[in-house]
C-alpha cells in the first residue's frame, strides 16, 4: 500500500492519513466558526456600547428634573440612573453617584412633584458583559490558531510545524513495489550486482552466520534515463521490504537546518521500518564536494545536509538490514568521503545496452502494446544505436500513437519507423516551403552522402535518404544501419567515415556550382574527428603516435595547466595536418562522385519525385552491388544514425 504522508514511528506507520479533501473541509469550518465569532464580539461590544448612560453631576440631574426632561429614574446602591427626553423626544439615558441619604430628600421630593417614575431596588451587578467581551477575543485567536495549525497540518502532511521531517515517500508491499527484475531489461550486469543485496535482505541470517556483512551503500552511476531509479524499485519488489525514496533536492530548504534534520529523520524512520530500502535519487544535489579552503562560494546548508548524512551512514550496522542506494549521473563532482569503503562501499554502473539489451528492452515495453506481424523488434533494435530505456520506452510509445493516428488497431512496422525518425530527427515539417532551387540542392546533397557511403569499404550501410524537411532544423537525412556492434575503429573507418561525411558538400559542388551553409553540422562533425584522430588517436603520420592536450581553461581563455604544454610550432602542426585530413578525404569524396556523376543525378532527380528512397532503391539507381549479404545486420554502439543536411 503507498502511503500520501510519511510515518512518525512504527504507530503512526499503522494509522491511515486523513484524507486531504477532508482536511481542506476541516480546515474551512474552523475558520467559519471563528468569523462567526467574530462578529458576535463585533455586535455584542455595540449593543454594550448603546446601553452605556452618561454621567452627568448631582446638580445637573437636579436642574434636568426641575425643568421637566426627566421621565423615570431608577435609584440604585451606588448611583441613580435617569431618562431624559430633549426637545424633540428622543430619550436618552444618564448616571450620576449618590449622596448620603439624609441628603437625598429634597431630590425625591423634586422628582414626585415632577412625576418621575421611581424605581427603587438594590443594584445586581452583570459579570457576563464583562467575562463576554473578556474571554471572546481570545476564544476568537485561539479558534483561528487552530486553524493555521491545522493547514499547516495538511500542508506538512500530518505533522505539525514539520519543517525538519523527512518528505521520503514510502512504499510498503504496493503496486509501486510490484517491480521485479522481470521489469529490468538491458541491464543484466547492474542486475547481477543487485542480487547479492537481495538475497542479503531475504536471508539476513546466512551473512550473519559466517560473519559477512552487506555493502552499506550502493551507488547506481549511469546516464540519464537508463533505468537507475527502476533497478532500485526492482530490489525493493525482489525483496518485499519497505521502500523509501528520496530525491536528494528534498533535503535542502531555505531555512538553515531543515537538510540535516530531515537525513536525521529519514533514518529513524528507516531503522524502525528495517529491514528496509532507503534510496536516494540525483545524489549529487546533495553531495557534492564540499567546498574546502578553495572553494569560491561555500553552501553552508547543503554541507550540513552532507556532513549529517556521513554521519547517519557511519552510524548504522549494516546488519540490521538497511540498505542505502542512491542515483547519479554525475559521480565526478561527488565528495570523496560518500565514496570511501564503508559509506557507498558498491558502486554499480547502468551503462547503455547494446543491441541485445535494446531488444530485450523494446519487448518489455511491447508487453501490453499490440504489435502487427511485421514488426521485427530486432530491427527496431538495430535502428536505436545509442538509445537508453526511456528513449526506447517513448519509441514504443510513439509507435503506438502513430498506429492511432492512422487509424490501425494494431502497431506496424511503418509506425516504429515513424517514432525513431521522430526521436531521432524531429518532427516532419511538409507544410515547409522551399524553392525548386533549395529543393534541388538539398537533394543533391543527400544523394553525396549516400553514394558515397555506397562506394566506401568500410561505411555503414545506407538505410533510408529523404529530403522531408524535419523540426530540429535539417533539411533531409542520410540514413545508415550499422553492420556490427563495435567498441574499437580502425584509422581507414575513420577516414571512411570522414569522406561520407563531407559528400554531401563535395555533391553540392559538382552539381550546383557552388557550397551553401547546409554543410555546417556535416563540417562541425568532419572537423571534430578529425582533431580526435590528430590529437587523441595518434593517427597521424606526420606527428606520429602521440596525444596532445588541446583542451582550455574555462576562465580566461587560458591553455589548461593540467595537460603537456606545447608550443607554438607543434599547434601550428596540428592545424595543418587536420586540414589536410580533412582535405585527403573531401578530394576522395569530389573523385568518387565526380566519376559516378550518372548515379548521381538519377539518385537526387529520383529524390526530387518521391522525397525518400529506401536502400534497394538506391542500389539500382546507383547500379552498385553492395556485398554485405552475408554479415549480420547488428548495429554499431557508437556510430551515427544520420548524416544530416
Amino acid at each position: 500500500m503507498r502511503r500520501n504522508c510519511a510515518d512518525d514511528g512504527a504507530e503512526r506507520a499503522s494509522n491511515e492519513c486523513m484524507d486531504p479533501a477532508k482536511k481542506v473541509r476541516a480546515s474551512r469550518i474552523l475558520f467559519l466558526v471563528a468569523f462567526l465569532l467574530f462578529l458576535g464580539v463585533v455586535a455584542v461590544r455595540n449593543k454594550l456600547g448603546e446601553q452605556e448612560p452618561k454621567p452627568i453631576t448631582y446638580s445637573e440631574l437636579v436642574t434636568a428634573i426641575e425643568a421637566g426632561h426627566v421621565t423615570e429614574a431608577r435609584v440604585g446602591e451606588q448611583d441613580i440612573t435617569a431618562t431624559l427626553t430633549d426637545a424633540n423626544g428622543a430619550p436618552s439615558k444618564v448616571v450620576t453617584e449618590r449622596l448620603p441619604r439624609t441628603d437625598e430628600r429634597a431630590l425625591i421630593d423634586a422628582m414626585q412633584k415632577h412625576d418621575v417614575a421611581i424605581t427603587a431596588h438594590p443594584e445586581r451587578v452583570s459579570w457576563w458583559p464583562t467575562v463576554l467581551t473578556t474571554l471572546l477575543p481570545l476564544l476568537v485567536l485561539f479558534v483561528l490558531l487552530s486553524g493555521v495549525s491545522s493547514f499547516m497540518t495538511m500542508q506538512t502532511r500530518g505533522r505539525p510545524l514539520s519543517f525538519g521531517k523527512s518528505k521520503a515517500r514510502v512504499y510498503d508491499r504496493g503496486p509501486e513495489t510490484s517491480v521485479t527484475f522481470t521489469d529490468v531489461a538491458g541491464v543484466d550486469e547492474a542486475k547481477a550486482e543487485l542480487v547479492e543485496v537481495v538475497r542479503f535482505l531475504k536471508e539476513p541470517a546466512r551473512y550473519r552466520a559466517v560473519g559477512a556483512r552487506i555493502p552499506k551503500g550502493v551507488l547506481l552511476v549511469g546516464a540519464p534515463g537508463t533505468g537507475k531509479t527502476l533497478l532500485a524499485k526492482a530490489v525493493a519488489g525482489e525483496s518485499g521490504v519497505p521502500f523509501f525514496s528520496m530525491s536528494g533536492s528534498e533535503f535542502v530548504e531555505m531555512f538553515v537546518g531543515v537538510g540535516a534534520s530531515r537525513v536525521r529523520d529519514l533514518f529513524e524512520q528507516a531503522k524502525e521500518r528495517a529491514p528496509c530500502i532507503i534510496f536516494i535519487d540525483e545524489l549529487d544535489a546533495v553531495g557534492k564536494t564540499r567546498s574546502g579552503a578553495q572553494g569560491f562560494v561555500a553552501n553552508e546548508e547543503r554541507e550540513q545536509t552532507l556532513n549529517q548524512l556521513l554521519v547517519e551512514m557511519d552510524g548504522f550496522d549494516s546488519g540490521v538490514g538497511l540498505v542505502i542506494m542512491a542515483a547519479t549521473n554525475r559521480p565526478e563532482i561527488l565528495d570523496k568521503a560518500l565514496l570511501r569503503a564503508g559509506r557507498f562501499d558498491r558502486q554499480v554502473v547502468v551503462d547503455r545496452p547494446d543491441i541485445r539489451g535494446r531488444k530485450a528492452i523494446l519487448e518489455v515495453h511491447s508487453r501490453k502494446v499490440a504489435l502487427a506481424p511485421e514488426v521485427d523488434l530486432e530491427i527496431v533494435a538495430q535502428r536505436t544505436p545509442g538509445m537508453v530505456g526511456a528513449d526506447l520506452a517513448n519509441v514504443v510509445n510513439e509507435a503506438a500513437l502513430a498506429s492511432v493516428r492512422r487509424g490501425s488497431s494494431s502497431v506496424g512496422a511503418v509506425d516504429f519507423e515513424e517514432a525513431v525518425d521522430r526521436q531521432q530527427l524531429g518532427l516532419k515539417k511538409e507544410g515547409r516551403v522551399m524553392t525548386d532551387d533549395e529543393k534541388k540542392r538539398v537533394a543533391f546533397h543527400e544523394s553525396g552522402h549516400a553514394l558515397v557511403a555506397l562506394s566506401m569499404e568500410h561505411a555503414d550501410p545506407v538505410y533510408r535518404v529523404t529530403i522531408i524537411p524535419r523540426s530540429i532544423g535539417s533539411l533531409g537525412a542520410t540514413l545508415q544501419l550499422p553492420t556490427e556492434e563495435r567498441w574499437l575503429m580502425t584509422r581507414e573507418e575513420l577516414r571512411d567515415r570522414l569522406c561520407v561525411l563531407l559528400g554531401g558538400r563535395a555533391a553540392e559542388e559538382i552539381a550546383c556550382g557552388d557550397v551553401s551553409t547546409g554543410a555546417r553540422d556535416d563540417l562541425e562533425r568532419a572537423t571534430e574527428l578529425a582533431r580526435h584522430m590528430v590529437c587523441k588517436f595518434g593517427m597521424s603520420d606526420a606527428l606520429g603516435p602521440m596525444t596532445f592536450d588541446t583542451t582550455t581553461s574555462p576562465f580566461l581563455s587560458l591553455r589548461s595547466e593540467l595537460g603537456r604544454p606545447m608550443s607554438n610550432e607543434t599547434l601550428e602542426r596540428i592545424d595543418k595536418e587536420i586540414k589536410s585530413l580533412i582535405g585527403r578525404e573531401y578530394a576522395r569524396a569530389r573523385e568518387r562522385l565526380t566519376k559516378n556523376r550518372a548515379a548521381l543525378d538519377r539518385v537526387a532527380g529520383e529524390l526530387l519525385v518521391k522525397e525518400t528512397l529506401q536502400r534497394a532503391d538506391l542500389e539500382l539507381l546507383a547500379r552498385t552491388k553492395l556485398e554485405d549479404e552475408a554479415r549480420p545486420m547488428t548495429p554499431q554502439a557508437n556510430g551515427p544514425a544520420a548524416l544530416s543536411a
